[in-house]
C-alpha cells in the first residue's frame, strides 16, 4: 500500500463506523456502542497518523486519483484527493480531538433513549469524516460537500438535547446561518465552474493563470471569490459573519463544544488559505494587496470585537465561545501576511489554541455537571476542592494570553513578528484580554477571591443550568479529568518540541506553493522545490511580547477581582452586546453587510 493510497482510509473508517453504528446500533448496549465510535475515530487518526511518517518530504503531495480516473489531456472527471503536511496534519489534529471528546462524553450523557446508543457516536464519527474530508479532498465542490457534511452533523449535535427549547433555538441559529453561507459558497463555485469549465482546485487555478491580468482581475473572478471566502469566513465566526458561535456553544453538550471551538471555526480559516493559494494566487487570480487589506481588516475587527466581548461574558462557554471569536482574529491576521513565515505561525498557533480551547471547554463541562451552573457569578468560591480543575483552567487562561512556553505564545510570537509592529499591538491586546476572561473567572470560582456578585436575572448568566451527567457529579471521572489534562500537555509540547518547528515551516512553505500544487496535482511534471524559509522559533522580542500580554491579563484579571463585580454590562459596551441580539433575521442582515463589506475591501 502507498502513501497516497492511506487518504481514502482516513475518510472512508469512520463513515464505515457510522454506518456500522447506525445498522445495528439499535441492538447494541451503550459500552458496545462507544467502544465502536471509539475504535473507529483512533482508526482514523492512526491512519493519519501514518501517513504523516511515511511522507518523503515536507514538500511532497500524496495525489489518490479514486478509481484511477486520473486526468487525461488535461480533462478530468475524478474525484481527487490531496495529502499535503498540513491537509494530513489537520486531519489527525480532528482525529485526535475526536478521540478525546468520544472518551470525555464516555460516562456523561444520560442514558440515551432506548435503542439509540449509537445516535452520539455514529454522529461524531460522520462530523470527523466530514471535516477529514475537507482538509484532504482537492476539488472545491468536494469540499463544498463535505463542509455541509460537517455543518449538518454540527446542527444536529448541537441541538441534541432536543428536549430543551434554548438547544434548538441554538441548533436552529448555527443551521440557517451556516446554510445561508454555503448557498453562498455553492453561488461562487458555480461562477468559477462558467468561467472556467472546472471544478479541481488545481485545475481551476491553471485556467485562471493561462489568462493573467495586468492589474484588476475579471469582475466574475472577483464575485466568486468574494462568494467563497463568504461561506469559509462563516464557518471560521469571522467578524460580521460570528454571531451563530456564541449561541450554539451557549447550548451545545461540552464534547460538542470541544469540536465546535477546536477545530471548526480553524477549519473555516484553513479552507480560506487553502482557496487562496491553490485557486486564486497566481497571475489570473485576485491581486495580493486585494487578499491581504480584506484578511487584514477583518482579522483586526474580529480579534479586538472577539476579546472585548470575551472580558464582557460571565457565562463561561459563551466567554469561551468569543475567545475563540477573537483567537479567529488572530489567525486571520497571521494568514494576511501571505508568506510561509505568517502561515508557519498561524500552524503553530492553531495547533496550540485547539488543545487549549478543548481543555477549557471540558473543564466547564466539569463545573456544570459538578455544580448544575455555568455562571462565572453563580459559581463564586465553590470549586475550591477541585484543586486540578482550577489549576488546568488558570493554565488554560495563560496559554490563552500566550505565555511562553505554551505553544500558543510561540504561534503568537511568530505570526507578530511576520505581521508588524500595529498587528503586533492587537495580538497583545486580543491575548491579554481573552486571557485576563478566563484568569478572572479562575480566580472567582476557584480561589473565591474578590466580593461576591449579585445576581440580576436580566443578563445571560448561566445560572441553573440543567447537568449533562445523569445528576450532578459528586466525584468526576477520570476520563473526564484525563482529557483536559492530556490536551493541555499537548498545547505545551507544541511549544517545547523543537523537532516539530522545521516541519512546520517547511509544511508552510509547501502549502504557499501554488505552482508546486497545480504540478503535483495534474501530473504536469516535476514541480521546483519551493524556497526555504527559516523555520518558526522563539526569539527574545516573541518571549518578551508573550511574557507582556500575561502580565497584562493577570494585571486585568487581579483588577477586575479586586471590585465589586456588577451584572449590567458596561455602558460603553451596551451597543455591542445589542448586537447579539439572538435574532435570526438580525443575523442573516449582518452576513449581507459583511458580503458588502468584503466586497468593498476586496474590490
Amino acid at each position: 500500500m502507498t502513501a497516497a493510497q492511506l487518504l481514502p482510509l482516513i475518510v472512508a473508517t469512520p463513515l464505515l463506523g457510522a454506518a456500522l453504528l447506525v445498522a445495528a446500533g439499535r441492538r447494541l448496549p451503550r459500552f458496545a456502542a462507544e467502544v465502536m465510535g471509539f475504535v473507529f475515530s483512533a482508526g482514523a487518526a492512526a491512519w493519519a497518523v501514518t501517513l504523516l511518517v511515511l511522507s518523503p518530504s515536507a514538500d511532497s503531495r500524496a495525489v489518490e486519483w479514486m478509481g484511477g480516473w486520473r486526468p487525461r489531456d488535461g480533462a478530468s472527471v475524478g474525484i481527487v484527493l490531496v495529502g499535503d503536511r498540513v491537509g494530513v496534519g489537520l486531519a489527525a489534529l480532528t482525529s485526535v480531538l475526536v478521540v478525546a471528546a468520544l472518551a470525555y462524553s464516555w460516562r456523561y450523557f444520560d442514558e440515551p433513549p432506548h435503542r439509540h446508543a449509537g445516535s452520539f457516536p455514529a454522529l461524531i464519527l460522520l462530523f470527523q469524516a466530514g471535516m477529514c474530508g475537507f482538509v484532504l479532498t482537492g476539488d472545491l465542490f468536494n469540499a463544498f460537500v463535505f463542509f455541509e457534511l460537517m455543518g449538518v452533523v454540527a446542527y444536529a449535535l448541537t441541538g441534541y438535547r432536543v428536549e430543551e427549547a434554548r438547544a434548538v433555538q441554538g441548533a436552529l441559529t448555527f443551521g440557517i446561518i451556516n446554510s445561508l453561507g454555503g448557498y453562498t459558497t455553492l453561488f461562487g463555485i458555480g461562477l468559477l465552474y462558467a468561467h472556467t469549465g472546472e471544478l479541481g482546485l488545481a485545475q481551476i487555478g491553471a485556467r485562471l493563470d493561462a489568462h493573467p491580468h495586468a492589474g484588476r482581475p475579471d469582475a466574475l473572478v472577483l464575485a466568486a471569490f468574494v462568494l467563497v471566502l463568504t461561506g469559509l469566513l462563516v464557518k471560521a465566526a469571522a467578524v460580521p459573519f460570528h454571531f451563530w458561535l456564541p449561541d450554539a456553544h451557549a447550548v451545545a453538550p461540552t464534547p460538542v463544544c470541544i469540536l465546535l471551538s477546536g477545530v471548526i471555526v480553524e477549519l473555516g480559516v484553513y479552507g480560506t488559505a487553502r482557496v487562496y493559494w491553490t485557486v486564486f494566487a497566481g497571475p489570473g487570480g485576485i491581486p495580493e494587496p486585494s487578499v491581504h487589506r480584506a484578511l487584514l481588516t477583518l482579522g483586526v475587527l474580529t480579534a479586538l470585537l472577539g476579546a472585548v466581548m470575551c472580558w464582557q461574558q460571565r457565562h463561561l462557554k459563551r466567554l469561551l465561545a468569543f475567545s475563540s471569536v477573537s483567537h479567529t482574529g488572530l489567525f486571520l491576521i497571521g494568514v494576511s501576511v501571505l508568506t510561509p513565515e505568517g502561515l508557519g505561525g498561524t500552524i503553530l498557533y492553531v495547533l496550540a489554541h485547539a488543545g487549549v480551547k478543548a481543555a477549557l471547554f471540558a473543564c466547564a463541562g466539569i463545573l456544570l455537571d459538578r455544580f448544575s451552573s455555568v455562571d462565572e457569578h453563580e459559581l463564586h468560591g465553590r470549586a475550591h476542592q477541585l484543586p486540578l480543575v482550577g489549576g488546568l483552567f488558570a493554565a488554560g487562561g495563560l496559554a490563552l494570553a500566550g505565555l511562553p512556553p505554551f505553544g500558543t505564545g510561540l504561534g503568537k510570537a511568530v505570526s507578530e513578528e511576520a505581521a508588524g509592529w500595529w498587528p503586533t499591538c492587537v495580538f497583545v491586546a486580543a491575548s491579554a484580554l481573552t486571557g485576563g476572561a478566563v484568569l478572572r473567572a479562575s480566580a472567582r470560582i476557584f480561589l473565591g477571591w474578590g466580593p461576591r456578585p449579585s445576581g440580576n436575572p436580566e443578563t445571560t448568566t448561566g445560572k441553573d443550568e440543567e447537568p449533562e451527567t445523569r445528576g450532578p457529579l459528586r466525584r468526576i471521572p477520570d476520563t473526564m479529568l484525563a482529557v483536559p489534562v492530556a490536551l493541555m500537555a499537548g498545547a505545551l509540547a507544541v511549544g517545547l518540541v523543537p523537532g516539530l518547528w522545521p516541519a512546520v515551516g517547511q509544511a508552510a512553505d509547501a502549502f504557499t506553493d501554488h505552482a508546486g500544487y497545480t504540478a503535483a496535482v495534474l501530473g504536469t511534471g516535476e514541480p521546483a522545490p519551493p524556497p526555504v524559509t527559516p523555520a518558526p522559533h522563539w526569539t527574545g522580542v516573541g518571549v518578551a511580547l508573550g511574557l507582556l500580554s500575561s502580565v497584562l491579563a493577570l494585571a486585568l484579571a487581579w483588577t477586575a477581582v479586586r471590585r465589586p463585580a456588577t451584572d449590567e454590562p458596561a455602558r460603553w459596551a451596551a451597543p455591542l452586546h445589542r448586537l447579539q441580539s439572538g435574532h435570526l433575521g438580525d443575523y442573516v442582515a449582518f452576513t449581507l453587510a459583511g458580503i458588502a463589506l468584503l466586497t468593498a475591501l476586496v474590490w
